[in-house]
């Protein structure tokens, strides 16, 4: 199949089929990440798309799930991705899920009754990195937008009928911002209610602009011990209703999931334990 690689995609779509329509992403900008740094962003023509659902569906015609890499691909006008989006069902009988990165900037721009129309036309998740919900974090990394835009963005999302799953990255404020990071990003996803939530851990990647912050002593790096204490004061200050809660990505020193507010109490207690063993994942061990 044709990729223009190296090509990313969340956990839970492991197994679902990946259509790139864009290559890159749009911001690039973020100073924790390496993922599309080698790649110019750059939107795919209807031909070049065409014949990649084609390909895709040659390799995958039972696929259930589809997954439309790369980052930003709600930069594309509403027109396109209703059109991809059609072909897309033309082709995969069995579909049960369309989904897609989508940056808090894209979501803004669309108007409610583009994201409305195209959540009927069968998009039907979002996977929205918010990272941080404090202001100074989220300016320090680059992120492009605040806390209240980030919030209006999920709220947006889920209004207009998407399942959303966020994500929040611990560590990303550093030992400086440790307890702001914590609680901040609480309100803010706690504000949204995303059907999912998950926390990733920071892993300083060769080459950004956080690594050199690293290097030169502008960023102190959270050890195993304090990125337990950051996520206890996170889930102790959420709240959330029958939101599904994983800390199960390659980056996590450790692996928690539940429901929240439901297993708040129980994933505490579950970090008290690991703290208290030391029972951490081997640093080796840790990817993206």
């Amino acid at each position: 199949m044709l990729y223009d690689m190296p090509l990313y995609r969340p956990p839970s779509e492991a197994k679902s089929a990946i259509i790139q329509v864009t290559v890159g992403c749009s911001h690039n900008k973020c100073s924790f990440c390496s993922m599309y740094k080698e790649k110019r962003f750059t939107i795919k023509s209807e031909q070049e798309i065409l014949y990649h659902i084609n390909d895709v569906w040659a390799n995958n015609k039972k696929a259930k799930r589809v997954f439309l890499a790369d980052g930003n691909v709600l930069t594309l006008k509403t027109k396109k991705l209703l059109f991809i989006l059609q072909e897309i069902k033309k082709k995969f009988s069995s579909i049960e899920r369309i989904s897609c990165y989508a940056g808090p900037k894209d979501i803004l721009n669309k108007t409610e009754k583009e994201l409305e129309l195209l959540n009927h036309s069968g998009l039907d998740m979002f996977y929205l990195g918010v990272e941080s919900g404090n202001d100074e974090v989220l300016k320090a990394t680059n992120k492009g937008v605040n806390s209240a835009e980030m919030i209006e963005a999920g709220q947006k999302s889920v209004e207009s009928g998407f399942v959303l799953s966020t994500m929040i990255i611990s560590g990303l404020g550093g030992k400086a911002m440790f307890y702001d990071h914590a609680i901040d990003s609480a309100k803010v996803i706690s504000k949204i209610k995303p059907h999912y939530f998950s926390v990733l851990t920071l892993m300083i990647e060769e080459g950004t602009e956080l690594s050199k912050m690293v290097a030169e002593g502008r960023f102190e790096v959270l050890s195993p011990n304090q990125v337990i204490e950051e996520m206890s004061i996170i889930i102790s200050n959420l709240d959330l209703n029958q939101t599904v809660f994983r800390a199960n990505h390659p980056s996590n020193y450790f692996l928690l999931a539940g429901v929240l507010n439901k297993d708040k109490e129980r994933l505490v207690g579950q970090l008290e334990q690991i703290k208290d063993s030391q029972s951490y994942r081997k640093e080796s061990w840790r990817g993206l």
